[in-house]
């Protein structure tokens, strides 16, 4: 019996990235199902399960009409819109923590965000407090005692990427499950499999829980 304390972080799984949204990941929808049957399946196994979202305001040149699919992007994650929301799939599993992050800069990372459970725009100053405040995911997790993170989304190949790469030089144990994660092509994928790894982090393959 593992004795470890594990968190579940389920990234940006959200309807503007799944298909018909705004900045689509091909599989997203697919993804979406799989891990809501996942966590029905395993969620007694967690200490500890938080979302995050894209909940842009005004993140500045992270939105562009010309975007370059590096830098900047097509307007997506909108505060506030029903395509910010948490895609129904996962909306149903009553998470009771949620990150957001992005509201006035660009932001990748679970980690950069501040938890906000209600639907409000935040201001800009709103936004700072709750940082300072510690509001972060890494004071969720630590208030919790975790000390191993799964993390599960979209895409694998950015905001998942990103999110276990900040998790790991944390000094969490990080594990990613590359099947219940979604890419935004099959070669960024690739490359963001073999950057995490070199990082430190545990690549999964599967979908069933792992001790």
């Amino acid at each position: 019996m593992c004795t470890k304390k594990t968190a579940l972080i389920i990234v940006d799984v959200q309807p503007t990235f799944t298909e018909g949204g705004e900045l689509a990941v091909e599989g997203g929808e697919a993804v979406a199902q799989t891990i809501h049957d996942f966590v029905e399946r395993e969620r007694g196994r967690y200490a500890l399960i938080a979302t995050t979202q894209d909940w842009h305001v005004d993140p500045g040149d992270h939105w562009s009409a010309q975007p370059d699919y590096v830098d900047t992007w097509p307007r997506h994650g909108v505060a506030g819109s029903a395509n910010a929301r948490l895609h129904p799939a996962i909306e149903s599993l009553d998470v009771p923590h949620h990150i957001r992050k992005g509201q006035y800069a660009a932001a990748y990372s679970g980690f950069e965000g501040v938890e906000d459970n209600d639907e409000r725009i935040p201001t800009r100053d709103e936004v700072d407090a709750a940082m300072a405040a510690g509001r972060s995911l890494d004071a969720l997790l630590r208030a919790h005692g975790v000390t191993r993170v799964d993390i599960v989304g979209i895409a694998l190949s950015h905001c998942v990427r990103d999110t276990a790469l900040d998790a790991v030089a944390r000094g969490y144990e990080t594990r990613v499950y590359e099947d219940l994660s979604v890419p935004v092509s099959a070669q960024l994928g690739a490359q963001a499999v073999e950057r995490m790894r070199d990082a430190g982090v545990t690549i999964i393959e599967g979908e069933r829980y792992v001790d």
